[in-house]
């Protein structure tokens, strides 16, 4: 093995094994779920190639009913999921826990705990992954849930049921908690409640899951609005919401020291000479924290803003989405690519995201996905 050839020929061999598995696990796994009953409910596993925006199927997990929402853990070991056998009926439907394979697409269900709630529509988990958030939409009402050491869930650790009602009867006849967000610091919560036009705050304590109201304890939205999810900017210091009923994005600037929210603007969705029916499903913002893109369902469309220097919106395009009812939406980590689940269209398109105007051009045929409600990353 003294021959120069012989080890040069070695080292470009064991190079080349080297390199070939970190280029694959490099490849970040989308999660997408089915919203259905029984065996069509489901968890769908795929493989993103960032350069193509192509997506390679890996694996479908079964035995989830009614996945509307998803989050993942950031240390990449566990997801949750919602799960109901009857979506938004009498019975309290679950938050499901599944520690994950790797980067194989597949998971192991742990447990399940009771969601506390009806129509249970959002999941968050805190950035020390011992907290578990959950968004009940039918009985108005949010919970939180202690993680143990093999990522299982506890019983809710607090439970806090909103009240109140708003001016679009029948819609705001009564409270509609839709999402439920930690902020960046991790010490604050922002629950957006659709039917009492709330944002709500609470202090975390993501040690014991234990939530507080904060003082004070909520900020309007706009009267009729209906918000529905909100993100905050990646600096920070803004709050952007996106209501579901009006049509329209509110940016709050956001104090990080006492986790309270000033509005500042709302800007509409929608082109000015749109009169059909149309409403808002959720908002994502580039991590670079340049563009912001929100959903129309009805209008079936992706509304693209520029954020200014003070976080002020600034609409730059309104893409079509490329199928009925877009639901949710995905940001790449590297803000190349825009994912967006068009669920009663039951397909999941890929838009490129052009770096230096925040437009989207469409990449390839969407996807068929059936009933896709929800996009997760695991980076």
């Amino acid at each position: 093995m003294n021959h120069p050839l012989l080890r040069s020929l070695l080292l470009l061999t064991v190079g080349a094994l080297l390199i070939k598995p970190t280029a694959a696990a490099e490849a970040p796994v989308v999660f997408v779920t089915s919203f259905a009953g029984g065996d069509k409910g489901a968890i769908n596993a795929y493989q993103l190639q960032t350069a193509t925006g192509g997506l390679k199927p890996l694996h479908r997990t079964t035995g989830v009913e009614h996945p509307f929402f998803i989050a993942v853990s950031r240390d990449r070991r566990f997801l949750y999921s919602i799960h109901a056998k009857t979506f938004g009926g009498k019975e309290p439907e679950q938050v499901a826990a599944y520690a994950l394979e790797g980067r194989t697409g597949r998971m192991t269900l742990l447990n399940r705990q009771s969601t506390r709630g009806t129509a249970s529509c959002y999941l968050d988990v805190d950035a020390t992954g011992r907290t578990v958030l959950v968004a009940n939409y039918t009985t108005g009402n949010v919970a939180s849930f202690p993680v143990r050491a093999d990522g299982s869930l506890g019983e809710a650790a607090s439970f806090f049921q909103h009240t109140g009602s708003s001016v679009d009867l029948p819609r705001q006849k009564g409270p509609n908690a839709h999402s439920f967000v930690v902020s960046p610091d991790n010490r604050y919560a922002l629950a957006a409640d659709l039917g009492i036009d709330q944002i709500l705050s609470y202090r975390l304590d993501a040690a014991t899951a234990k939530l507080t109201p904060n003082q004070p304890p909520f900020t309007k939205a706009p009267p009729g609005a209906g918000p529905r999810h909100l993100t905050f900017h990646p600096n920070g210091r803004h709050v952007y919401v996106i209501n579901e009923l009006k049509n329209s994005v509110t940016r709050f600037d956001y104090a990080v020291v006492t986790g309270t929210l000033t509005e500042r603007e709302t800007i509409s969705t929608l082109p000015v000479d749109f009169t059909g029916r149309s409403y808002c499903a959720d908002l994502k913002i580039t991590p670079n924290g340049r563009f912001l893109y929100g959903t129309n369902r009805g209008h079936d469309s992706i509304a693209a803003y520029r954020i200014g220097e003070d976080g002020r919106l600034t609409l730059l395009e309104i893409e079509p989405s490329l199928g009925k009812g877009p639901q949710n939406l995905l940001i790449t980590g590297g803000g190349e690519l825009l994912l967006c689940a068009n669920m009663p269209g039951n397909n999941l398109a890929v838009f490129r995201i052009d770096a230096a105007t925040g437009g989207l051009k469409s990449v390839g045929e969407p996807l068929a996905v059936p009933s896709p409600s929800c996009i997760r990353l695991l980076p």
